[in-house]
C-alpha cells in the first residue's frame, strides 16, 4: 500500500470516539485522523448554548477522568455542567451496615462528578472544531479488508459507498456495534438476568453532593446528584436494578407510585420523591471480547467490554482505556512503527487489559455478593461494610478504586519523550 488516504479511522463519533480523536490530536498532531459518525454534524448544527433538560441521560466521572480531561484542555469547559460528587454513602438495605466516603478525607474536591452526556459531546465537538481531525458524517464503516501494511475501509453514506485507505481501524460504536460482528470479533456475555432504569429524581432534602449506592434483596440501586455545579439541589440521577417482572409493573405505573415504589425500595435519606423523569432501560450483562485486537484493528469502549452500573466505572474504565492507546499510538509514531502494527496493539490490550480486570473483579464482586441475602452472607456483608467504615487503610483503597486512581496512568503528552517515561503510578 502506498500512502493510505489517512493513518487513522475512528468508526463512531460518540463519547469514547470523539474523545480519542482529541486525545490524537493533541498528543500526536502529525496523525491524520477521520471520524465516521452516523448522526449528521457540522459546525453550524452545533447550539450557541447549553440548557441542560430534566430529563438528560449523565455520566459519573470518576476524579482520575478530570484528570485526564485537564491533561485534554477540556475540564474548564466541561466544568460548566459537572455536578461534584462529594460523599458516597454505601448501605445495605434493611441492615444496620454502611459506609461513608468523603472527598475532604483525601485532600480532593470531589470524589468524582456527574456530566450530562449531551453537554460532554458538546464541549468534545467544540473543542475538535479546533483540530485538524476530519469528519466523515452522517456515514458509517460497513466493511473493512485488511492489507498487508494496514487496511481498506468501506464507508457508507446514503447509498454510496466508498474506500479509504488507513493504517489502522478503531472500532468505537458502542456496545451494540454491528461492525464488531461483521468483523467476526467473538462476544462473551454473562447475563445477570436483571435490567438497568435511568432516571433523573427529585427529592424533599437536598443531596448534598452525596452519590448514595444502596444494595437491596431486589439488586443494587445508586443515586448521584445532579443537576447544578454550584448550588447542592435536589435532583439526583437514578440507576434502578430490575427484574424483568418488576420492571414491567413498575413502567405501567402513574408517575405518583412510581416514585412511592422508589420510596419504598430507597428509604427517607433524601426525604420524600416528588418526582421522577423519563425512564430509559436496558439489560444488565457483562460483555468481553476475548481478543479486541487484529492487526490494522482495536476495539475501544463498550464495542469492546461492558460492565455493570452499580459502580459507576464503565466510561471511567474506557476512558483509560482510550489513553493507554493513545500512549501506544503516540510511542509508534515516535519510533517510525506503523500504529496498526500487531506489537504495538498487542502492547495497548495487555496495558489495558490488567486495569480491565481489576475494574471487573470490583464491580462484579459488588454485584456477586449484595445480590445475595442468605442471613449468614447479608451477616458478612454488615460488618465487611463496618470494617471498611473503621479501618482506614481499607477504606482508603476503596475510594482509590471508587475515584478511578490508584493504578498505571498513561502519559500521552510531550511526543519527544521517550518509552522509559511510558509509565508512571499515582
Amino acid at each position: 500500500m502506498t500512502r493510505p488516504d489517512t493513518d487513522l479511522i475512528i468508526a463512531g463519533g460518540g463519547l469514547a470516539g470523539a474523545t480519542l480523536a482529541l486525545a490524537l490530536a493533541k498528543a500526536v498532531p502529525s496523525l491524520r485522523v477521520t471520524v465516521v459518525e452516523a448522526f449528521p454534524l457540522s459546525p453550524e448544527a452545533l447550539p450557541d448554548s447549553y440548557q441542560p433538560s430534566y430529563d438528560a441521560r449523565s455520566t459519573a466521572l470518576a476524579w482520575g477522568s478530570r484528570l485526564i480531561f485537564e491533561e485534554l484542555g477540556l475540564w474548564s469547559r466541561l466544568s460548566e455542567y459537572a455536578t461534584p460528587i462529594e460523599h458516597i454513602h454505601v448501605s445495605d438495605r434493611g441492615r444496620f451496615g454502611a459506609t461513608r466516603l468523603h472527598a475532604a478525607e483525601h485532600d480532593q474536591a470531589a470524589l468524582g462528578y456527574v456530566a450530562d452526556n449531551r453537554w460532554m459531546g458538546l464541549c468534545l465537538m467544540r473543542e475538535l472544531l479546533e483540530t485538524h481531525v476530519q469528519w466523515e458524517a452522517p456515514a458509517e464503516v460497513v466493511d473493512m479488508m485488511p492489507l498487508p501494511e494496514g487496511v481498506r475501509v468501506s464507508v457508507k453514506s446514503g447509498e454510496d459507498t466508498r474506500e479509504l485507505t488507513a493504517q489502522c481501524l478503531v472500532v468505537a460504536d458502542g456496545g451494540r456495534s454491528g461492525l464488531r460482528e461483521t468483523l467476526g470479533f467473538q462476544v462473551r456475555t454473562h447475563d445477570y438476568g436483571q435490567n438497568a432504569l435511568i432516571a433523573n429524581v427529585s427529592t424533599a432534602e437536598s443531596h448534598r453532593y452525596t452519590a448514595f449506592e444502596r444494595f437491596t434483596d431486589a439488586g443494587p440501586m445508586a443515586l448521584l446528584p445532579h443537576g447544578s455545579p454550584s448550588r447542592a439541589g435536589h435532583q439526583s440521577a437514578l440507576v434502578w436494578t430490575l427484574t424483568d417482572e418488576a420492571l414491567e409493573e413498575l413502567l405501567a405505573l402513574p408517575d405518583d407510585d412510581r416514585c412511592r415504589q422508589l420510596q419504598q425500595r430507597f428509604g427517607w435519606r433524601l426525604g420524600r420523591f416528588t418526582r421522577m423523569g423519563a425512564c430509559n432501560h436496558y439489560p444488565l450483562k457483562l460483555t468481553t471480547v476475548d481478543e479486541p485486537v487484529r492487526p490494522g484493528v482495536a476495539l475501544v469502549g463498550n464495542a469492546a467490554h461492558a460492565l455493570h452500573p452499580v459502580a459507576g466505572q464503565g466510561f471511567n474504565l474506557a476512558l483509560r482505556g482510550l489513553m493507554t492507546l493513545v500512549e501506544q499510538f503516540r510511542l509508534a509514531v515516535a519510533k517510525g512503527t506503523p500504529i496498526g502494527d500487531l506489537g504495538v496493539l498487542k502492547r495497548y490490550q495487555t496495558l489495558h487489559h490488567q486495569d480491565w480486570q481489576q475494574t471487573v473483579q470490583f464491580s462484579d464482586s459488588l454485584i456477586r455478593l449484595f445480590g445475595q441475602s442468605p442471613p449468614p452472607l447479608a451477616a458478612a456483608r454488615d460488618a465487611g461494610l463496618v470494617g471498611l467504615d473503621l479501618l482506614p487503610g481499607a477504606k482508603r483503597w476503596f475510594a482509590r478504586k471508587a475515584m478511578g486512581i490508584g493504578g498505571r496512568r498513561a502519559v500521552i503528552d510531550h511526543p519527544a519523550r521517550t518509552s522509559r517515561e511510558s509509565v508512571k503510578h499515582e
